[in-house]
């Protein structure tokens, strides 16, 4: 910029030195903004990773609640043939081997007088006291994928803001360089204060972000 010989008017002085003020923490916020962008970006992956992580382990459990129910069936079904057939021995046979967890129902079932009331339930299966310890398992760890899931969203969204919040500062920075680089004061004021609202804004914006931080 070409300027008349001595000392710089005074105005100019001023937007000279806040520009030099705007530079520094325009670069400060955007180093800042960029390893927030960072940290939020290992946080999603990690959130993602225990995600998965408990959705393999809900198909496990949900995989052995089945076989145990298939398990559960297939010997109810022998005990009720021989009951049916009034072979005692045998339906006996095939209710010792009853799961511990299939016989708080099969014995809540017995106490509805199936047989002859035709209001009972059809089977144990139909009854409250039918739980799989195995099946919940699974269903919690659904529930903790599901919840993995989100956060690895909210962290997929705090990483693109401070992104973005570099891209605003790096604007800020455009215009406080820029505005050194004009021969014109009051170009230089108005350029200057523009790069100033835009530092101003976003510094407000990602002050309102949660921080993520490791040592």
């Amino acid at each position: 910029m070409i300027r008349p010989r001595g000392d710089p008017p005074s105005a100019d002085r001023w937007i000279d030195t806040v520009a030099a003020i705007l530079l520094a923490m325009a670069a400060v916020a955007t180093a800042w903004s960029s390893y927030q962008a960072s940290r939020w970006t290992g946080e999603q992956a990690e959130a993602f990773s225990a995600a998965n992580a408990a959705r393999v382990e809900s198909t496990r459990a949900s995989d052995l609640a089945n076989a145990q129910a298939e398990i559960d069936v297939a010997t109810f079904s022998q005990w009720v043939d021989a009951h049916l057939h009034d072979d005692q021995e045998v339906a006996d046979f095939y209710e010792q081997p009853f799961r511990d967890e299939f016989q708080p129902a099969f014995h809540a079932w017995l106490g509805t007088d199936p047989f002859d009331d035709p209001s009972a339930p059809p089977s144990p299966f139909a009854m409250p006291e039918y739980r799989l310890a195995a099946s919940e398992h699974a269903r919690r760890l659904e529930s903790t994928a599901n919840a993995s899931a989100e956060q690895a969203r909210q962290n997929v969204q705090r990483a693109t803001n401070y992104v973005l919040g570099v891209v605003l500062f790096a604007i800020a920075l455009f215009f406080a360089g820029i505005s050194t680089k004009l021969p014109r004061t009051r170009l230089r004021a108005v350029i200057l204060g523009v790069g100033c609202v835009v530092f101003i804004v976003t510094a407000i914006w990602i002050a309102t972000f949660p921080i993520s931080l490791s040592i």
